[in-house]
């Protein structure tokens, strides 16, 4: 145990040297003194670490002493604790600094899903040491059940995604404000190429002659393996392979879990009806996936439908693990639309498609009444194409009383006027470097 409280020490002190450190701020901010348990969550290699350094350079940089930051990742093998174990980092950090009041200390523990009975352990600190708790885990149950049970109340919840187009402009070292000189408009729409095709994971924008494929197969091996096959005891791997490739190869389009059970009994691999839809949810609880219902103005009817749409975390990792969608510009677009979306909406509240005699691919809602509708498509110089996403956004507009309606494509940026409507068409690299708050 001493040599464990050793460990922390040097853990402690080491971070507390490098500050402050290095990096390329996200759009996201984490308040601080907020007295609220910040939480944040994310799919691996996200950047939510970051976001905690960024937070603490912020912390820093107001006048606070580097000795009140205790920082500690418990994806450190050295520091895998038993329940009881955990008081060891405060007694470690209360050996070291004797004299700092623990009120005034920020505590910042990275990857705390990792930590067995952490919920009892960072209750207890708040109840009786200190209000700054900053921690971020890759489960997204973390937020849904474990925090809403054992933290009750406590919390302030915030959910980091790989960077989205802006941030990767940033990453990027470019100007995403200029777009009307030509020549800065053409790197925008490279750059929106190399998004919607690679994806936004903050080391894939940053690297240089990598294979960014060989780094994103290793991401989804991690993600598979260690967060779903060892975290939920999966014995199965064929069928959770087969069940990843089959949702991937489905992206956008509404998918009936029952349809790939039989393929599978087809197959001749045995499983369990049960366990797909449980494999639905780990995949949704890890961010790798996520389900998109159909909008009923019945909550409770839309949570009974069992065709979702699903979509991912990121299209470079689609692409990297399935090739077949690479050239699919329509899909990724999608995906693409989905996430920018979703990350305006967080967990998933206000965001569902529309399916009637015809169909709309996304319904933002605010407090369940429909704000905005979004077609996405790649290329609309098609009149049948065009036609079909404007009729779409037409009956969906009549059938839920809603006049904010956007097509997302690749290049057309003009207004089309349907009955009594006003469409906007813009392009995708456009719509994601605006402001949708203000739509």
């Amino acid at each position: 145990m001493e040599k464990r409280k050793e460990i922390l020490k040097t853990k402690i002190l080491d971070f507390q040297n490098m500050l402050p450190v290095k990096l390329v701020e996200r759009e996201l901010s984490l308040p601080a003194g907020s007295g609220k348990i910040i939480t944040v969550t994310g799919v691996r290699r996200s950047g939510k670490t970051y976001l905690l350094y960024q937070t603490i350079n912020k912390i820093v940089k107001s006048g606070v002493s580097k000795k009140r930051i205790l920082f500690l990742s418990f994806d450190d093998e050295r520091i895998n604790f038993k329940p009881d174990e955990l008081d060891l980092i405060i007694q470690a950090y209360r050996e070291l600094f004797p004299d700092t009041d623990l009120r005034d200390v920020y505590l910042f523990f990275d990857e705390i899903q990792n930590a067995v009975n952490w919920e009892k352990f960072v209750r207890r600190i708040y109840d009786t040491e200190t209000k700054n708790i900053f921690l971020s885990g890759s489960n997204s149950n973390m937020l849904a059940s474990d925090i809403a049970s054992a933290l009750r109340g406590r919390t302030i919840q915030f959910e980091v995604f790989p960077l989205s187009f802006p941030e990767f402009c940033t990453f990027k070292k470019m100007d995403k404000s200029d777009i009307y000189s030509s020549a800065n408009r053409a790197k925008i729409i490279n750059a929106a190429t190399s998004f919607l095709v690679g994806g936004g994971f903050p080391e894939i924008a940053l690297s240089k002659n990598v294979n960014p494929d060989m780094i994103l197969q290793e991401y989804y091996h991690v993600l598979l393996f260690r967060d779903i096959v060892e975290r939920y005891n999966i014995s199965n791997i064929a069928v959770l392979k087969y069940f990843v490739a089959r949702l991937i190869n489905n992206l956008s389009k509404p998918t009936a879990i029952n349809k790939i059970y039989n393929e599978i009994r087809s197959a001749g691999l045995k499983t369990d009806k049960n366990l797909l839809y449980q494999l639905a949810g780990y995949l949704d609880a890890v961010y790798f996936s996520f389900r998109l219902k159909r909008f009923e103005n019945s909550v409770l009817k839309a949570e009974l439908l069992t065709n979702s749409k699903f979509y991912f975390i990121d299209n470079g990792l689609v692409n990297a693990i399935s090739y077949a969608n690479t050239n699919e510009y329509g899909k990724l677009l999608e995906n693409s639309t989905f996430l920018f979306l979703r990350q305006k909406v967080p967990f998933q509240r206000g965001l569902n498609y529309y399916k009637g005699r015809k169909e709309c691919d996304f319904v933002v809602t605010d407090r369940q009444k429909p704000h905005m509708l979004v077609q996405v498509s790649w290329d609309i110089t098609s009149g049948e194409t065009l036609k079909r996403e404007v009729d779409g956004l037409a009956e969906a507009a009549r059938k839920l009383s809603c006049k904010n309606l956007y097509i997302i494509n690749n290049d057309l940026d003009t207004v089309i006027h349907q009955e009594k409507f006003e469409i906007k068409v813009v392009p995708y690299w456009k719509f994601f470097l605006s402001n949708m708050d203000k739509n």
